[in-house]
C-alpha cells in the first residue's frame, strides 16, 4: 500500500496574533512544521503547539527560517553561511526543549519560505542549513523539494533527506515551486488541490504551470495552514486519500 505523510506549517503566530487553526490541523496532519521564532512564533506559541501534538501523537518539526517577522521568512536574504548554521541550530534547539517537556521530541527539519526556495539552487546556502542540523542533531531528517541541493547534500552528510510536494502550488516544467508573486502560483480551487495530493500520493506525478505532466515523488505532502479553509481541506485531502487507498502515516 502506497504510504504518503501530511504536514503542515503550523505555529505560525506571534503574541496575541494567531494565523493558523493549530488544534484543528492537528487532528489531521501526521507531521506538525512549528515556526520557530524566527519568521513566526514565540516561546508561548511554540511551548502550545508542541503540547498539542504530543497530545494527538503528530510529529514534531522544527521550521526554520531566516531571522525575518516583518516579512514572515519570505524575503530574500544574504546571511553567512556561519551566521545562518548557527541560527539554524539555535532554532532547532529553541524548539527540542518544548518537545521534550511535551514528551516528544523534533523529529525532522524543514526550512521555511524564502529560505526553502534558496536552498534548492543555492550550494553555500543550503550547505550552511545542513551544518546547522549537524550541529544541533547529526540524525535528523530533512525535509525538502526533490532534486534540491538541500536534499542532496543531507543525503551527502549522512541525513536522512525526505522529498516534499506541495498540493496547493503550482510546479515549473523543471519540479521547482511558481514563485508566490506569479499570477496562479497559489492553488485555490479545493477540488483540485484534492485531485492533486492523490495523483501525487499514488503515481508521483503533478501537471506543471504550462500544462505538461511532470514527475514529483514524495514521501510527503504540505498543505498550508495560513489559506482560508484549510481545515476543511485538510479533512478532505486525508479522506480522499484514504479511499483511495493511500495509508497516512508520519515519515519519522
Amino acid at each position: 500500500m502506497t504510504a504518503i505523510d501530511l504536514n503542515a506549517d503550523l505555529g505560525e503566530g506571534f503574541g496575541r496574533w494567531r494565523l493558523t487553526d493549530d488544534e484543528q490541523l492537528l487532528s489531521v496532519v501526521t507531521s506538525a512544521n512549528v515556526a520557530c521564532g524566527f519568521h513566526a512564533g514565540d516561546a508561548v506559541t511554540m511551548r502550545r503547539v508542541c503540547e498539542l501534538a504530543a497530545e494527538r501523537r503528530v510529529t514534531i518539526g522544527a521550521q526554520v527560517s531566516y531571522r525575518d517577522l516583518a516579512g514572515f521568512g519570505r524575503r530574500a536574504m544574504d546571511v553567512p553561511p556561519a551566521e545562518l548554521a548557527a541560527e539554524v541550530a539555535y532554532q532547532i534547539g529553541a524548539l527540542e526543549v518544548f518537545a521534550r517537556a511535551a514528551g516528544s521530541r523534533v523529529a525532522y527539519v524543514k526550512p521555511h519560505g524564502a529560505l526553502y526556495n534558496r536552498v534548492v539552487h543555492d550550494e553555500r546556502q543550503a550547505r550552511a542549513v545542513i551544518d546547522g542540523v549537524l550541529l544541533a542533531d547529526a540524525t535528523l531528517p530533512v525535509l525538502g523539494l526533490p532534486g534540491s541541493r538541500l536534499l542532496e547534500l543531507a543525503a551527502r552528510a549522512g541525513l536522512p533527506a525526505v522529498t516534499e510536494a506541495f498540493a496547493d502550488r503550482a510546479y515549473t516544467e523543471e519540479g521547482t515551486l511558481v514563485p508566490r508573486g506569479e499570477d496562479g502560483a497559489v492553488l485555490t480551487d479545493p477540488e483540485a488541490v484534492v485531485e492533486r495530493s492523490v495523483s501525487l500520493a499514488r503515481s508521483g506525478t503533478v501537471t506543471a504551470r504550462s500544462g505538461r505532466p511532470i514527475e514529483v515523488r514524495a514521501r510527503s505532502l504540505c498543505l498550508h495552514g495560513d489559506t482560508p479553509g484549510a481545515v476543511e481541506l485538510a479533512r478532505r485531502v486525508r479522506a480522499r486519500l484514504e479511499s483511495a487507498g493511500v495509508r497516512v502515516e508520519a515519515f519519522a
